[in-house]
């Protein structure tokens, strides 16, 4: 199983949702974005913080939490 080194849970950062790369930015956030027809390019250039391997990892994350997986998340 991959190691998910960009998504992060911290009880004190947005009430301990999955988050990149211990930013506010939540798994969440962007995986609704890509789902509305936000683009990847359009998402970066809104939070130029951001990585696009960010991005791909939320999705990846996400997708294993819909397959109820066991993944493991990077401590912050």
């Amino acid at each position: 199983m991959e190691r998910l080194d960009r998504i992060s849970l911290r009880p004190e950062v947005m009430g301990g949702k999955a988050c990149i790369r211990g930013t506010r930015v939540t798994v969440g956030m962007v995986v609704g974005m890509i789902g509305a027809g936000v683009g990847i390019d359009d998402i970066l250039a809104d939070y130029p913080y951001l990585e696009r391997d960010d991005i791909l990892q939320a999705l990846r994350y996400a997708a294993w939490l819909a397959e109820q997986r066991d993944v493991d998340l990077a401590s912050a």
